[in-house]
């Protein structure tokens, strides 16, 4: 499992046009990709990571700050860019596999008192933010 991981003012998603999560303060913005080994494990390690990451203002966790997370399914992060233009995404789990993956991250997030917006999975979804710092980090939970 991989997350890319995105400090925000605000950030927002939208389908066809109409909103479909958002947060309206300062949190996190994670882009969560899924590949076929993947399990509770790296559920539970990504979530954390999410949740711990001293990453806020005055070096708080979203879980310290009470600082919402908007989680955005996204295969293309296991995108294979290493041969020819045009990327494969065989590392990617299929939909049926990522998205009770991507569930449980966002309800890990939420045992934890987290406020968790999110898109829709599978959808083409617009995705706006405003990235505060820049800070961005990649987060990589190894299959087993």
């Amino acid at each position: 499992m991989r997350a890319v991981v995105q400090r925000v003012t605000r950030a927002s998603v939208s389908v066809a046009g109409v909103v479909v999560g958002a947060i309206d303060r300062p949190g996190l913005l994670a882009l969560v990709g899924v590949t076929p080994g993947d399990g509770p494990a790296q559920v539970e390690l990504v979530a954390r990571k999410i949740a711990e990451l001293r990453i806020l203002r005055d070096e708080r966790s979203a879980a310290e700050a009470g600082a919402p997370v908007l989680v955005v399914s996204q295969f293309t992060l296991y995108a294979d860019t290493r041969k020819g233009r045009r990327p494969t995404w065989n590392a990617a789990a299929p939909g049926p596999v990522a998205e009770p993956l991507v569930e449980a991250v966002v309800a890990a997030l939420r045992e934890r008192g987290l406020e968790v917006a999110t898109g829709r999975f599978g959808a083409d979804m617009a995705v706006e933010l405003v990235n505060d710092g820049p800070v961005t980090l990649v987060l990589d939970a190894p299959p087993p």
